[in-house]
């Protein structure tokens, strides 16, 4: 009875999609238009305080902080944003767009067992299921979706940003990048585009916005990101793809907390490049989060 009833309220949110109008968007200001020096300030006084200034000087780390409180004035701050590296399966979040774009344009189904493909791909970080829905996708045609002029997430003027040329398996690359020859690529910055443009409604139309968020809610792999405000702000909410393959170690979130929302991005090349992760979402989410609402928030559980 219970499996009967879930199949026809998931078919039920598949009407709805299929009959929901064009998603009208807002004009919202894009986020290389948004730089605070301000943030910016903090954000380099953060690095500093961790004691990661010689992994920024050497290109070993590149951040993206974006406060979206207000998504009509983002506050935007970077080091080496566009900073194209090898970022394991954080690119799995371009996997996701490629198949809501075609679930948007009815070429794929979100049925049920496509559902769970896809949050095994996000949440568990299951190379099986983002090899099986690249392919479903089409190797090109996500390449194309990427370098598209509606999402701009690869872009040559901008040195790259999200790619994936390469199954996540023992296959030959399909195509590596056209400027960094990497195979599982991302910059900083374009990945922080991604989540705004989540955010924004510029990736898909909603009700398909809303369950590609609900998708990458409830990471099941607590490590960098989620470890670090697991131990400090317990009542954040968070919304994040990470990644880690040898030394490079990649985390990326949309984080709510204490009325206040914002996106992170940190990519590291370095054997400690996890632990450098963990140890900095605290003092960036304190940058965006006033204290005393973040602890006001917390004391309420306790």
């Amino acid at each position: 009875m219970i499996k009967k009833t879930y199949s026809f309220l998931f078919t039920i949110t598949l009407i709805v999609i299929s009959i929901s109008p064009t998603h009208a968007v807002h004009n919202y200001p894009p986020l290389s238009d948004s730089k605070d020096p301000v943030l910016q300030s903090k954000l380099e006084k953060v690095i500093k305080s961790i004691g990661l200034e010689q992994a920024v000087k050497q290109k070993k780390l590149s951040i993206d902080l974006v406060d979206i409180t207000d998504l009509d004035h983002p506050r935007a701050a970077g080091i080496n944003s566009s900073n194209m590296v090898y970022a394991a399966s954080l690119p799995k979040i371009a996997v996701l767009l490629g198949a809501f774009v075609e679930i948007e344009r009815g070429t794929m189904q979100l049925d049920q067992d496509t559902h769970q493909t896809l949050t095994n791909m996000i949440r568990h970080s299951s190379n099986q299921a983002a090899s099986e829905i690249y392919h479903r996708v089409g190797e090109a045609r996500l390449a194309e979706i990427l370098q598209s002029d509606r999402y701009k997430l690869y872009n040559r003027k901008t040195n790259g940003g999200l790619w994936v040329g390469k199954e996540y398996g023992k296959a030959k690359a399909w195509k590596r990048d056209p400027l960094h020859n990497i195979s599982h690529g991302a910059t900083a910055m374009q990945t922080a585009r991604f989540y705004y443009m989540l955010e924004t409604g510029q990736l898909v139309a909603e009700p398909l916005a809303s369950q590609m968020k609900e998708i990458l809610s409830n990471p099941a792999i607590h490590h960098k990101f989620v470890k670090g405000l697991e131990k400090t702000h317990p009542d954040a909410k968070i919304y994040r793809k990470s990644g880690s393959w040898r030394n490079w170690h990649a985390d990326s979130a949309i984080v709510e907390s204490g009325g206040h929302k914002f996106i992170v991005v940190a990519l590291a090349e370095h054997p400690d490049g996890g632990k450098w992760l963990q140890d900095l979402i605290t003092p960036l989410h304190d940058l965006i989060v006033p204290v005393k609402f973040a602890s006001t928030g917390h004391q309420r559980h306790h």
